[in-house]
Parts: structure tokens; sequence; C-alpha cells
């Protein structure tokens, strides 16, 4: 579960186990493929009590999306703040990692799952926020070994976090582990 869904039972509401029931399901069998009624029934309520909560998988999605998109928000303000072009890409590279590894779940499920970009690009500014921060990591007239390279590591961090085999990995070790093999990927000097 992503790091904005889990806490102590306590603090959950209804709103926040349907959008983690949700995500696990979505994460198992797509958006398309799992239903309000499988939500329901995962949540052992009606659908009507789902429906109260969201009028639709879409708004589930979004809601699902959306502190994602705040966070990218701010990285990519952050980095756009940077006075030299190197601190720019290590603020946008560090800040997009941390986001990688805080949304694991959610990141995985955009790069994944076909319903979710088309969506999520025609109801928010995610994907303006996704062109600011290739243009932050790609700087002005890339050439085509950076367009690729770039390429490869959106991909790449946002299904990094999702990987079976790296589940037991503590955030702050995939954290900087991802970030020693970005920065290699992308041509960028190690920091100590």
């Amino acid at each position: 579960m992503d790091a904005a869904m889990r806490g102590d039972a306590r603090k959950e509401t209804p709103r926040s186990r349907l959008l983690a029931a949700a995500l696990a399901l979505y994460s198992r069998h797509g958006v398309n493929g799992t239903s309000l009624q499988m939500i329901a029934d995962r949540l052992g309520v009606t659908k009507a009590a789902v429906y109260h909560q969201f009028r639709s998988k879409d708004a589930i999605l979004l809601a699902l999306l959306e502190p994602l998109v705040s966070d990218m928000r701010e990285v990519v303000e952050r980095a756009e703040c940077e006075r030299t072009r190197t601190a720019q890409v290590e603020s946008v590279l560090t800040g997009v990692i941390d986001l990688a590894v805080r949304h694991r779940e959610v990141s995985a499920l955009m790069q994944a799952d076909p319903a979710v970009p088309a969506l999520h690009a025609s109801q928010s500014d995610s994907a303006a926020l996704s062109e600011r921060i290739g243009q932050l990591l790609l700087g002005p007239d890339p050439e085509p070994g950076r367009l690729i390279s770039v390429a490869m590591l959106g991909s790449a961090l946002m299904m990094t976090g999702k990987n079976p085999k790296l589940a037991a990995v503590e955030d702050e070790e995939l954290r900087r582990q991802m970030l020693v093999a970005a920065r290699r990927l992308l041509g960028l000097r190690s920091r100590g």
C-alpha cells in the first residue's frame, strides 16, 4: 500500500479503506478488469456504500492519483527554482525517485495499466508536469542518447518500486540505489 494510505487502523476512514481496496484490485486485475461490485465485495459492503464515496471507477482512480500529481507539482516547482542546470537536474531526479518510492503501487499502476494515462491526462495537469520533468532532465537540444536515456529512466523508475523482488528492500535503500542507477544512466557524476 502506498505510504499515503499507510498508517495505523485508528486513522483509517471509509474513504481510505476503499482507496486501498481499489488499488489492490486495480493492481491485480487492471482498472478495466475491476468492477465497483468487486471493490464492494472486497470491503464487505454494498455497492451503494461504494457509490456513497465515489460515483465511478474513474473517480476512484483520480483520487488514487491525486497525491502523486500533487507531489509531482512540488518536485517540478522546486527544480525550476534552482539556479543552475546541474542543480535543476539533480533536484528533479531526486524528487522523481522520491515519488516513485513513496507512491510505489500507484506509480506502477500508471505505467502498467493502459487505462490510467489516458484518464489521468484528460483530468489533470499530470501530462504537463511530466513534460516539464522531461524538459528539466533533457535540457535544450538533447542528443539522441540523452532522449533514450531519459525515456528509459522514466519507465524504469515508476516500475522499479513495484518489482516483487524488491518488496523487502527498505524505502531508503531503494531510493539510494535508484539514484545511483539513474545518475549512471544519465551520465551524471555520483554524489557521496
